[in-house]
């Protein structure tokens, strides 16, 4: 009898453990809280998402998983310093638990959460493994109808929109990173994962069997499994929207540096070609034109595009290199991936595929003074894409080649290990104003959204700021234009118009795009919603900038408060809309900041604030 009941009390302290383990983050605003084999995530006691399963399966180990402990909570510090970025001191910490589970042979496999301030991060560990490959992860994140979301359908691109929806019934049922949701009033979750590493490939979300569960889904792609293996960092940020749009979650979880030497990496302005020209990278005269507009705006840097190995007029691409630097202006350079779209696409092609062609070509490039590489068109998130990429990093690192990934997935934590990579694509942006009239009427929307999902993540190089049209009109205005420059985190920021646009604007718009930073000692989110507006501050040195647009077809007035920027006796460099095409800039100086602004129409309103002397 006292066996049984033994045996009967033992069972019920296992069945309420499994039930009720809660791990909080170290300001107890975050719990996760286990219970019925389901992950309850919430923020202030308040229900964020669920995880209704968890776990991986390989060849080797399949079937149910069968939870058995969880370790004591170990506490994480990191304080490590980007080159570039939203925040180059970044800091955090957590509290981290090992929860162990076990396959029906018997094979162990650890979940490793860690419970941050700002959200979560997960993956899951195994060793000893022969010879098997990924089949599957379980992962599912459970989010309601009705509940807000601004969701990606995936592309291999990630160049697509984040509409506002309540619902995850679509035709097509699939998804990129990052994902927003909108749990309660005041609070926003935005799901992602983050570093990558060789022998993974990266996921993206499925809700194909039920419009409410989210699955993680690897592009596996035979994914190759031996000795000890763990999957990338499953990321859910979680707070107000401010706690989003500042989190460093996705570096924080990621390798810390792998270079000794990072002096060599200088973030700056790019005068580019592609956008007025598409075919203008194999003119000189038209080169030409991008470098003199660099030199007389003092940008460090000119971007050589596609089609550099097909120089007109008895030129080569050493003539552009040549006149470039005679002027004091650093060249980039333009290479296809040969891995996505190579039939019909222009070249270079298969220069960088074998290790022996790369390296050969990077000491090309780094003898010519080519001080960076803008390398396209990509193939999805398989692991023969992720591992190339890191091929690219490593060998371009060898040479001090800044490297700008277009085509290409988004960032998840590589600019922390590899800070030469100074931005990625991954974006709806200025350029589709080249391809088709979509992006005429839902560039406002789209800009005013992209704060809060896409450019949270990493770099993301939109190529912003046109004041002219491309192929198909804009209707944001100059303002609007000039704050995507500040709006938008990029190492490498790409100016899209032409030179005579630029050099056509009043003086003082020219001495902000000379003096425009693009990486930042500090970032904060004043104001916004997505889709409707936004008021982004960000610091260099002593200075503050701010940029704000208004995302809508109306007018806007956005009352702020600026206590966070505790700023005294200083002076304001306003850039406010005019009051029509004919009067399109209304500049000023102030000395106070304003109680509230009236924005225009898909208007704009950037502010440089210094202190006065």
């Amino acid at each position: 009898m006292c066996k049984k009941f033994l045996c009967m009390t033992l069972f019920l302290l296992g069945l309420c453990q499994l039930m009720a383990q809660k791990m909080v983050s170290p300001n107890k605003q975050i719990e996760v809280e286990l219970a019925g084999g389901q992950y309850l995530v919430k923020y202030m006691n308040q229900q964020v998402v669920t995880l209704t399963s968890v776990g991986v399966t390989t060849s080797a180990k399949e079937g149910a998983l069968t939870y058995k402990s969880i370790s004591k909570p170990r506490k994480v510090k990191d304080n490590y310093q980007m080159v570039s970025g939203k925040r180059l001191h970044c800091t955090n910490q957590a509290n981290e638990y090992v929860l162990h589970y076990q396959y029906a042979d018997g094979s162990p496999l650890h979940l490793v959460m860690r419970v941050y301030n700002d959200g979560i991060a997960f993956r899951y560990e195994l060793s000893s493994l022969k010879g098997e490959t990924l089949k599957d992860e379980a992962t599912t994140f459970r989010i309601p109808e009705g509940m807000r979301r601004w969701m990606m359908q995936w592309t291999e691109a990630y160049e697509g929109f984040f509409p506002l929806s309540t619902t995850g019934e679509s035709n097509k049922r699939h998804w990129g990173y990052p994902a927003l949701i909108q749990p309660a009033d005041e609070v926003f979750a935005l799901i992602t994962e983050a570093n990558i590493e060789r022998r993974q490939s990266a996921s993206s979300l499925k809700n194909e069997g039920d419009a409410q569960n989210y699955k993680v889904c690897p592009d596996k792609n035979d994914v190759a499994l031996e000795g000890d293996w763990h999957t990338p960092w499953r990321v859910v940020i979680i707070g107000s929207l401010a706690d989003v749009v500042e989190s460093t979650l996705v570096t924080d979880v990621s390798e810390p540096c792998k270079m000794e030497i990072t002096s060599w990496i200088k973030p700056g302005v790019v005068s580019w070609v592609y956008w007025a020209n598409n075919h203008g990278s194999n003119d000189l005269n038209i080169i030409g034109k991008y470098v003199d507009m660099a030199q007389q705006l003092h940008l460090p840097y000119v971007l050589i595009d596609a089609e550099w190995d097909e120089f007109k007029n008895g030129k080569t691409v050493a003539d552009a290199i040549r006149y470039a630097k005679q002027n004091g202006v650093k060249p980039l350079i333009w290479y296809n991936s040969s891995v996505g779209w190579v039939d019909g696409a222009p070249g270079p092609k298969f220069r960088l595929n074998k290790p022996e062609d790369r390296e050969k070509e990077f000491a090309w490039c780094d003898s010519m003074g080519i001080k960076g590489v803008k390398i396209d068109f990509f193939s999805g998130d398989n692991q023969m894409n992720m591992d190339y990429c890191l091929d690219l990093l490593e060998s371009a690192a060898k040479h001090n080649l800044l490297v700008n990934f277009h085509g290409a997935t988004v960032p998840r934590g590589w600019q922390r290990t590899y800070p030469h990579l100074l931005s990625t694509e991954g974006v709806y942006g200025a350029e589709w104003y080249n391809n088709v009239p979509t992006f005429t009427q839902r560039a406002a929307a789209h800009n005013a959204t992209l704060p809060f999902t896409r450019n949270v993540i990493g770099p993301m190089d939109y190529t912003p700021c046109a004041f002219t049209d491309s192929q198909h009109p804009h209707i944001t205005t100059h303002a609007h234009e000039l704050a995507l420059t500040v709006l938008y985190e990029s190492g490498l920021q790409h100016l899209a118009d032409r030179p005579e646009s630029f050099l056509a604007q009043p003086g003082r718009v020219k001495n902000f795009l000379s003096d425009l930073p693009t990486a930042w000692d500090e970032t904060m989110l004043l104001g916004g919603y997505p889709g409707e507006y936004v008021v982004m501050a960000r610091k260099k040195g002593l200075t503050w900038y701010v940029a704000m647009i208004n995302g809508s077809d109306t007018e806007r007035t956005v009352t702020v408060d600026w206590e966070r920027l505790k700023t005294h006796k200083i002076s304001i460099d306003v850039f406010a809309d005019g009051i029509n095409a004919d009067m399109p800039w209304d500049l000023s100086v102030q000395t106070e900041l304003p109680e509230s602004v009236t924005l225009r129409p898909r208007g704009g309103y950037v502010m440089v604030i210094k202190p006065r002397i």
